[in-house]
């Protein structure tokens, strides 16, 4: 149970989908990738140290709102570990995820010293205002992209900025939904979300056109990107296919329907990110 409590708290699911977007950076970058195979597990660790400490320090000054919220996906508001435990895994674990970008190289460093810094700031007072702190959930979901793309090379191919900018407006959408779920609490928290600013409906329509963005955006690489695996791969369209039918299908049903149910949203949403991930990956090592 603890184990488990542990891993809840570190959320150490999204510390592996970060390593498999430093991954798919990396391959998309530099198909001799495995040559720099130190590098890149150096530039793993520095995703899973500084997002599991992140997130101990998040659900750590975030008790209170949590148990107001009822979060019992929480392991602190649960009982099951105390709060001066992920504090000190925050002490812990950070300090390692800085030496680690050290490791990789000194771009490497700055990147993450810039979002472990933001990170913090976003855990003690940017959360707060959810419409800023949304825009850093999106940074946090394409910079790993980027991370992974320097970590073996010395420049960034359009893919990997177009991956990133869609993996940004997909999780911008998503990050929307959980301030509609959290309206309540977050009042009672003083916390300003965008819902709170146009209402339920309009946060609805800006999700709705956010996620049709990221559709037509993952055409990009398939249509135009000549020198690369992408260009009319049908390995890449076809899961990007599956993916963008998901966002289309979330499209039209946050606008139809009158409830939406955005707790089954969000996780359908994670699955069209994750299947994304899937065809980036498969385009960028194999070509039909």
């Amino acid at each position: 149970m603890r184990l488990k409590a542990v891993w809840e708290l570190t959320r150490l699911d999204h510390g592996f989908m970060l390593a498999l977007a430093i991954l798919i950076g990396a391959v998309i970058s530099d198909k001799s990738f495995y040559d720099q195979y130190i590098k890149l597990i150096f530039a793993f660790l520095t995703a899973l140290f500084l997002e599991a400490s992140t997130f101990s320090l998040n659900d750590y000054l975030d008790l209170e709102i949590d148990r107001k919220n009822r979060r019992a996906d929480r392991p602190l508001v649960r009982g099951d570990l105390k709060p001066r435990t992920a504090l000190l895994i925050f002490l812990l674990l950070f300090p390692m995820g800085i030496v680690s970008s050290l490791l990789v190289n000194f771009s490497c460093f700055l990147i993450a010293m810039f979002t472990g810094i933001f990170a913090i700031l976003y855990d003690f007072k940017i959360k707060k205002i959810k419409y800023i702190g949304n825009f850093y959930i999106a940074y946090t979901t394409a910079i790993p992209f980027i991370f992974g793309s320097i970590s073996v090379s010395s420049h960034i191919p359009y893919a990997v900025l177009v991956l990133a900018v869609i993996a940004s407006i997909a999780s911008l959408g998503r990050e929307m939904m959980k301030d509609i779920i959290d309206i309540k609490g977050d009042k009672i928290g003083g916390v300003k979300s965008v819902p709170m600013y146009i209402g339920e409906r309009k946060t609805c329509i800006l999700i709705s056109t956010l996620y049709m963005l990221a559709v037509l955006l993952s055409f990009l690489p398939f249509l135009f990107f000549e020198n690369t695996t992408y260009y009319f791969n049908y390995t890449y369209l076809i899961p990007i296919l599956v993916t963008d039918s998901i966002f289309v299908y979330l499209s039209v049903k946050h606008i139809i329907e009158e409830k939406p149910p955005f707790e089954r949203f969000r996780r359908l949403s994670l699955l069209g990110m994750i299947l994304g991930l899937v065809a980036f990956l498969l385009g960028s090592i194999l070509k039909l």
